[in-house]
């Protein structure tokens, strides 16, 4: 198994930004990235609907590509479903996703902590349990749906993607380092690093980005270390964009994000 690939999925393009801290992390690794474009963006779907899309991604990837671990590079599957996919694969490692709110509470010195992130990951019931669970008199945290955002990245729609962002930013309120001013941003989708230049100049630059690739591959790391499963001595590794819509949009995305040209394949 030690020479197996990884499996990475999203709704779109978004996991690619975890997918480029994966390939930092494990440079001899082999990797398998679904892009279920022909469904995106999950954050604007509801539970059902994203609970059968990743269970149908995890058996093809599982059945067709002997993946040896699988990572949800999605916040909202990583919500919906993480529970059943451990339930239905019980020995495969599994990583997902979740929005960086714990090193946001420690991060943040004002005490004020602003999310950006889809509506369907706000509304979950992970998320409030991570929120609540965090929320305190310390810190709190001030929580923008970001409806559209997703899929403009996902269409690198730059008019669209320059409007929603300044639209969403703008509505959180005021960013400092004053009392009660938001001095840490939580880039709550896996799309949204992607665009972190562009909300970085919008927050102002002493305002502190989390996201949450670095971590999400670290864990990858230690599971894999665990069961004995990193790729051996000399690896080289490699990429296969796989994808239900448009393979020629997942190129250009991989080629813009990752500098690669992978040759995405559309499956049916």
């Amino acid at each position: 198994m030690s020479n197996s690939p990884i499996g990475v999925f999203d709704s779109g393009v978004g996991g690619l930004s975890v997918l480029a801290a994966l390939q930092a992390e494990l440079p001899g690794e082999r990797f398998v990235y679904f892009s279920d474009a022909a469904h995106a963006p999950y954050g604007e779907r509801g539970d059902a609907f994203v609970i059968e899309r990743t269970l149908d991604i995890a058996r093809r990837l599982v059945d067709a590509h002997g993946i040896k671990a699988l990572v949800g590079a999605c916040n909202t599957a990583t919500a919906a479903a993480i529970g059943l996919l451990r339930a239905a694969y019980p020995d495969l490692p599994l990583v997902g996703v979740e929005p960086a709110l714990k090193p946001a509470a420690a991060a943040t010195r004002t005490g004020h902590v602003g999310v950006l992130a889809t509506r369907g990951t706000l509304a979950s019931g992970k998320f409030k349990a991570l929120h609540d669970g965090l929320k305190t008199d310390r810190v709190r945290f001030s929580l923008m749906p970001c409806d559209g955002l997703a899929g403009a990245i996902e269409r690198l729609d730059e008019t669209a993607i320059q409007t929603l962002a300044a639209k969403y930013v703008g509505a959180l309120g005021r960013f400092g380092h004053a009392p009660g001013e938001i001095d840490t941003l939580v880039l709550g989708c896996t799309h949204y690093p992607f665009i972190a230049a562009d909300l970085q100049r919008l927050a102002g630059e002493p305002v502190r980005l989390i996201e949450t690739g670095q971590p999400v591959a670290q864990q990858a790391r230690r599971l894999l270390a665990a069961k004995g499963q990193l790729a051996v001595g000399g690896s080289s590794g490699s990429l296969q964009l796989l994808t239900s819509g448009d393979a020629s949009a997942l190129d250009a995305a991989a080629g813009r994000w990752l500098q690669v040209g992978a040759g995405a394949v559309a499956l049916g």
